[in-house]
C-alpha cells in the first residue's frame, strides 16, 4: 500500500491545469480593486491638504527658540532679541510650582538676555550701592524689562509691576536658559561657594531651594538637551555618514555579483560553519563543566535556584550547573540541525538550486539591482513629508496669554486674557500687579482640539504610503523575474525592458490592489504603535492585568503583522503574473504555498538565513570602519573627523543605514528567489516535462527534481 505523504489537493484548491498559451506574466489584463484605487488617490489629496493646513498654522521656531513673556523668540534674526538668545527667569524659585508641569511654563516673568548673571545681587543692594557707584545699576538693568531706567523706584512698585527681578544669582546658560551654577564641594551643594543667599524680600534662602526650582523645569528640558546635541552631531558628521552609506552600496552590489558564482559553495559553508560553531560550543561547555567539577570548589556545587536572580551575570558562570544547561541546550540544537539536514537534504538542494537560479536571473536582468534606488527615493520623500507635517502639527497654535498675579488669592489668576485690552479690564484693580503674559502656544478652535487625531491620521497615511511603495517594488520585481522564469529559451525569450514593463503594468492596472494590501498592513501597524504608546504610559501603573493584556495584544499584533507581510508578498507575486485582484491573488498564493508547505518552510528559512548573514557581514564591516573613523583612531583622517558629543549615535546611524541599504539590495535577491519558487511550484503543477508540456525550469532544477521523484518511489510500499 502506498503511504500518503502529501496533503490532499482538495484541502487547498486544485492544481492548475496545463495551458499551452501561458507564457509568463499576462499582458492582456484589466484594472483591479478600482474602489480602493480611488480611495487611495482621495487620501493622498487629503494628506496634501493636511500638510498644507499644518504648514499654515505651525511654526517650528516654537520648538527651536525659547520664548519670553510676550511671545517673542529669543535669538531670532531680524527682531529686537536678535542678540539676546538666552531666556532669563525673574524669580526662578517660582519654577518649583506645579504650574510648570501643567502649563509647561514657569509662572514668572521671562526675559531674553544676552548673557546670564555671574554674581549674587538683590534690587535693594543695588539701590544702596547705586548712590556710590553707578555701575551697579548698569549691570543690574540688563536683567530688567527693556526701557526701564529708574533705579530709584521703590522695591514695592518694582515688584508689583515686575520691572526688575528681586534678586539675581550666578547662572550659566543651559539649553538657552539661565540656570543656577551649582557646584558640589565636599558633598555640599553650593552656588558661587555659598550655601545661602538673600531673596531680595528680606529672607535668607538655601541653595537647595534653587535646586528644587531648577529641577522643576530642567526635567522638562532634558529631552530637548539630548535632541539639540544629537542635531549638532548630525550636522557635523553628515558628510562622513554619507560616505559610509555609499561604501555600503558599493559593497552590497559587489557581494550580490559574487553571490552569482558562489551561492552553492557559500550556503554549504554556512551550514557546516553553523554545525562547527555549535559543536565547538558543546565542547567548550563540557570543558568548563569538567573544570569546575574537577576543582571540587564549594561554589561550583551551588545550584542556580540557590542564588536566585543576580544582576551580575558573571556569578552564574562560576556554577557548573550553568555550563551543564548550556551544553544540553547546544546539544539539542545540534541534534535538531543534523536531523533536519538528514531528512530534508534533498529539499536543501532545491533551495541551493533556486539560489543559483536567482543569481542567473539577476545576472540577465541587472537593472533590478538599481530599482531599490527608486524605492529609497520614494521612501525618503514619504519620511520627510511625514516628519515635516508632524513637526508643524506639533508646533501649531497661537500665543495664549494668561493672567499672572503676585497675589495667591487672585480670582483671575491663570485665566486667559487679551494683552491689548487687558489695561481696560478691572483685573488690575482687583488684583494689583497682575499682568497678561504669554503662557504657551495652543488654541480652542476645532483644529487645535483635534491635533492628536490629525497626528494619528498623519501616522496612518504615512504607513500606508510606505507600505505601498514597498508593495510597488515587490510587484515590479516579481513581474520582471517571472518573465525570466517563463522564458523557454533563456535569455533569448526574455522580453525587452522587463523591469520597466512590469512597473508600468503595476502602476496602470494594479494600484488599487497594491493599495488594498498596504492599507491592511498599515492599519495593523498603527494599532501596534498605539499599543506601544499605551504600554509606555502604563509602565508606572500597578494594574497587572492591564499590563498583561497589553503584552498579549502586542504579541498577537506582531504575529499578525508578520503573517500579513508574508501573504502580501506572495499575493503581489501572483498579481504580477496573472493580473487578478488582491483577494483572489492572496487566496491562490496561499493555496499554492500550502500544497508545497515543506518546500516553503525549507526554502524560506534557508534563503533568509543566508541573506541575513550577508546583511550582517556588510553592515558589521562598515560599522567597524565607522567606529575607527568616529573615534578618530585612523591617523590619516584624524584631524578631519569632527569631535562629537555622542560618537555612537552617528555610528549606529551608519550601521542601521548600512543594514537598510544591504537589505534593499538583498531584498531584490530574496524577491527573485520567492518569485522563482512560486513559478517553480506552478511549473510542477502545469507541466510534466514531456515534449507537449515541457518544464520551464533550468536543467539544474530539473535534474534535482528527478532525483526527488525517484527517491519518492522508495518511500512507497
Amino acid at each position: 500500500m502506498a503511504r500518503k505523504t502529501d496533503i490532499p489537493p482538495s484541502y487547498y484548491g486544485e492544481p492548475r491545469k496545463f495551458d499551452p498559451t501561458f507564457r509568463g506574466p499576462i499582458q492582456d489584463r484589466g484594472c483591479t480593486d478600482v474602489v480602493c484605487c480611488v480611495l487611495f488617490v482621495v487620501v493622498i489629496l487629503g494628506y496634501i491638504a493636511l500638510g498644507t493646513v499644518a504648514w499654515i498654522h505651525g511654526d517650528p521656531r516654537k520648538v527651536v527658540y525659547p520664548t519670553d513673556s510676550h511671545g517673542q523668540f529669543c535669538g531670532q534674526q531680524g527682531t529686537p532679541n536678535e542678540k539676546k538668545a538666552i531666556l532669563f527667569y525673574f524669580n526662578i524659585l517660582q519654577c518649583a510650582s506645579p504650574a510648570v508641569l501643567i502649563n509647561l511654563q514657569c509662572p514668572t516673568t521671562q526675559l531674553c538676555v544676552s548673557k546670564c548673571p555671574d554674581r549674587f545681587a538683590t534690587y535693594l543692594d543695588m539701590q544702596y550701592n547705586y548712590r556710590y557707584n553707578k555701575s551697579y545699576w548698569d549691570y543690574y538693568k540688563q536683567f530688567c524689562k527693556p526701557g526701564f531706567d529708574n533705579p530709584r523706584k521703590s522695591i514695592a512698585q518694582v515688584l508689583r509691576d515686575e520691572d526688575c527681578p528681586s534678586m539675581i544669582v550666578p547662572s550659566r546658560p543651559f539649553l538657552q536658559r539661565c540656570f543656577p551654577d551649582f557646584i558640589t564641594r565636599n558633598g555640599t551643594l553650593t552656588v558661587a561657594n555659598k550655601t545661602n543667599f538673600k531673596d531680595g524680600l528680606g529672607n535668607l534662602r538655601s541653595v537647595i531651594d534653587l535646586r528644587h526650582a531648577a529641577n522643576g523645569i530642567t526635567s522638562l528640558l532634558d529631552a530637548k538637551e539630548v535632541g539639540m546635541k544629537i542635531f549638532e552631531d548630525y550636522a557635523n558628521s553628515w558628510y562622513w555618514i554619507l560616505i559610509g552609506l555609499v561604501i555600503t552600496m558599493l559593497v552590497s552590489l559587489v557581494f550580490i555579483l559574487l553571490l552569482r558564482f558562489t551561492a552553492g559553495v557559500l550556503l554549504w559553508l554556512v551550514i557546516f560553519g553553523v554545525i562547527a560553531v555549535v559543536g565547538y560550543g558543546i565542547w567548550h561547555c563540557y570543558w568548563e563543566f569538567s573544570t569546575l567539577k574537577g576543582k571540587r570548589h564549594l561554589d561550583s556545587d551551588v545550584t542556580i535556584s540557590d542564588i536566585g536572580f543576580q544582576t551580575d551575570f558573571r556569578v552564574y558562570l562560576q556554577l557548573s550547573q550553568t555550563w551543564l544547561v548550556f551544553m544540553i541546550s547546544l546539544s539539542v540544537m545540534e541534534a535538531v540541525i543534523l536531523i533536519i539536514l538528514f531528512f530534508l537534504r534533498r529539499r536543501v538542494r532545491i533551495a541551493i538550486a533556486l539560489l543559483k537560479e536567482g543569481s542567473r536571473a539577476i545576472g540577465y536582468i541587472m537593472s533590478t539591482l538599481f530599482y531599490p534606488i527608486l524605492t529609497f527615493v520614494l521612501l525618503a520623500i514619504c519620511i520627510a513629508y511625514w516628519a515635516v507635517t508632524a513637526v508643524f502639527l506639533a508646533s501649531s497654535g497661537d500665543p495664549v496669554y494668561k493672567v499672572m498675579s503676585t497675589q495667591d488669592k487672585c480670582m483671575y489668576s491663570n485665566i486667559t486674557c487679551n494683552p491689548e485690552a487687558f489695561s481696560q479690564t478691572n483685573v488690575t484693580k482687583v488684583c494689583p500687579g497682575s499682568q497678561c503674559t504669554f503662557a504657551f502656544y495652543g488654541g480652542e478652535s476645532l483644529y487645535h482640539r483635534y491635533i492628536l487625531v490629525l497626528q494619528l491620521c498623519n501616522l496612518l497615511v504615512f504607513l500606508w504610503l510606505v507600505n505601498f511603495t514597498i508593495a510597488l517594488g515587490q510587484c515590479t520585481l516579481a513581474g520582471a523575474f517571472a518573465s525570466y522564469y517563463w522564458a523557454l529559451q533563456k535569455p533569448q525569450d526574455i522580453p525587452p525592458c522587463p523591469v520597466l514593463s512590469s512597473f508600468s503594468r503595476a502602476v496602470r492596472f494594479h494600484t488599487g490592489s497594491l493599495a488594498f494590501g498596504s492599507l491592511i498592513l498599515a492599519i495593523v501597524q498603527t494599532f501596534r504603535v498605539v499599543l506601544e504608546y499605551l504600554d509606555h504610559r502604563l509602565k508606572g501603573a500597578h494594574n497587572t492585568f492591564a499590563r498583561f493584556l497589553i503584552c498579549c495584544l502586542k504579541c498577537c499584533f506582531w504575529c499578525l503583522e508578520h503573517f500579513i507581510k508574508f501573504m502580501n508578498r506572495n499575493a503581489y507575486i501572483m498579481i504580477a503574473i496573472y493580473g487578478k485582484n488582491f483577494c483572489t491573488s492572496a487566496k491562490d498564493a496561499f493555496y499554492l504555498l500550502m500544497r508545497n508547505v515543506v518546500r516553503v518552510a525549507v526554502l524560506d528559512k534557508v534563503t533568509d538565513f543566508l541573506l541575513f548573514l550577508g546583511k550582517v557581514l556588510i553592515s558589521g564591516s562598515v560599522g567597524v570602519l565607522a567606529f575607527f573613523v568616529f573615534t578618530r583612531k585612523i591617523p590619516v583622517i584624524q584631524e578631519e573627523v569632527p569631535s562629537l558629543n555622542y560618537y555612537w549615535l552617528p555610528l549606529l546611524t551608519v550601521i542601521f543605514g548600512s543594514y537598510l541599504i544591504a537589505h534593499g539590495f538583498f531584498n531584490v535577491y530574496a524577491m527573485c528567489v520567492d518569485t522563482l519558487f512560486l513559478c517553480f511550484c506552478e511549473d510542477l503543477e502545469r507541466n510534466d516535462g514531456s515534449p507537449l508540456k515541457p518544464f520551464y525550469m533550468s536543467p539544474q532544477l530539473h535534474k534535482i527534481l528527478r532525483r526527488e521523484k525517484s527517491s519518492k518511489l522508495y518511500t512507497t510500499s
